[in-house]
């Protein structure tokens, strides 16, 4: 399943014909619509690559929808994983958008701004009551009034770590670092240990890392990049020193880095972060190394990776439209969902003490399953959906730079911003 979610690539002449059906920028929140009335009739669900995996799943939510509301007809349709994104502004563009669509925030944006989605808060007064804070925040907009989405299923990091490297290079895996600046400190010790054999720490910075000391990456008109403060120079500071004095993997930098949990598996690095469900799918690849880890609360605040279903704001049946949305989301369908497939979580509030989730065990995969779960409450979506790929391409060039020595960090912050607001313009 999609736990984690590529950009948005967008061609010209798709968002040309999708801006004809709006106003760019349009806050549609202020526009009152009404989804009162009986649920009855035909209503649309479509879904991502979802056939024919979990098909019987699919199937099964939606015959309880009917069965539930008698007189409602459910037409499912599933798009494959190639080029959804473009399926989805070609249908808007063509005033073919299906009345519930499984968007992620990023690709709900563009919609939202042409104010093509409906604003679920206005139409739905349970919906943050029922569902998670961070969740819904996925689907607020900066500049744009309103939530475009119902969060659907959730997933988080935590943090792994190879005990028995831990123990081997003077690490004390009862007292694993809860700061970046603890994370350092005891890096400084693997290295020292290990003659520079064995890293702790081994990855970049990103705009994520930015995010959790404290950044605003986006202006809150969202109409401006505004990173490149003194809270950001200072992070990436941090890595630069610690690059500087052989922390972190000299291929780091460079097209040989295979990634923090591909050097995790072959045990080059003894700290990475994944899914709740990594351990299961590291036992695939390293069964041995599986046995030997612990997990950990993500340092800072928890990244939170979402799908959604928003609801198309012309569709001539709002009212079986939304509860469709809210019953495919509601609480027990998520359960169930997660039951199978493991990995992902559900997104309301009322499974928060569900033992499926909120207890282990007893095992290292269910500790960290467990984790994850519990932090939920506090996750966020830590890199704004308005930096596309393009943008993160240069902030990572830029960042590559600073941690290397070449430029300083403030001037990579500097033309990053000043990239990422071109691009933006443009």
């Amino acid at each position: 399943m999609r736990t984690r979610l590529a950009g948005l690539a967008l061609s010209s002449a798709v968002l040309t014909a999708l801006a004809g059906c709006g106003l760019s920028g349009t806050d549609s929140s202020d526009d009152q619509v009404d989804v009162t009335g009986e649920i009855k009739g035909t209503v649309t669900l479509q879904t991502w690559a979802l056939k024919p995996k979990f098909t019987d799943y699919v199937q099964g939510v939606i015959d309880g929808f009917e069965e539930k509301y008698p007189g409602t007809t459910v037409k499912w349709l599933d798009q494959p994983g190639d080029g959804y994104s473009e399926k989805v502004l070609s249908q808007a563009a063509s005033d073919e958008l299906p009345d519930v669509t499984n968007l992620p925030p990023e690709f709900a944006l563009p919609l939202a701004e042409q104010g093509l989605l409906l604003d679920v808060d206005q139409a739905d007064d349970k919906l943050r009551e029922e569902y998670v804070a961070g969740a819904v925040a996925s689907y607020e907009y900066a500049g744009l009034t309103g939530v475009y989405g119902y969060p659907w299923y959730l997933n988080t990091d935590v943090n792994y770590w190879n005990t028995e490297l831990l123990s081997q290079y003077g690490l004390d895996e009862t007292k694993l670092p809860t700061t970046i600046e603890e994370l350092v400190a005891q890096a400084r010790i693997v290295k020292e240990e290990s003659d520079g054999k064995v890293h702790l720490l081994s990855r970049m910075p990103s705009v994520e890392d930015l995010t959790k000391a404290g950044v605003d990456i986006v202006s809150s008109d969202g109409k401006e990049f505004v990173f490149n403060t003194p809270e950001a120079v200072a992070v990436l500071d941090t890595y630069r020193d610690a690059f500087a004095e052989g922390l972190l993997p000299r291929n780091v930098l460079t097209d040989a880095y295979l990634g923090n949990m591909e050097l995790f598996k072959k045990q080059q690095v003894a700290w990475t972060t994944g899914g709740g469900n990594s351990i299961n799918t590291i036992k695939v690849d390293n069964p041995s190394l599986a046995e030997k880890i612990v997990a950990s609360p993500a340092i800072g605040t928890p990244p939170l990776y979402t799908q959604g279903l928003s609801v198309a704001k012309g569709s001539d049946n709002l009212p079986a439209a939304v509860a469709l949305a809210r019953w495919v989301t509601n609480a027990e369908n998520q359960a169930a969902f997660a039951e199978v497939v493991p990995g992902i979580f559900p997104s309301t509030v009322a499974t928060a003490e569900d033992p499926q989730f909120s207890e282990s065990d007893g095992t290292n995969a269910g500790d960290a399953k467990k984790i994850a779960f519990t932090s939920l409450a506090e996750a966020e979506l830590l890199k704004p959906v308005i930096v596309d790929q393009a943008m993160t391409d240069f902030i990572n060039q830029q960042f590559s730079l600073a941690i290397s020595g070449e430029i300083t960090s403030q001037e990579a912050l500097d033309k990053a911003v000043e990239k990422c607001n071109e691009l933006l313009n443009n």
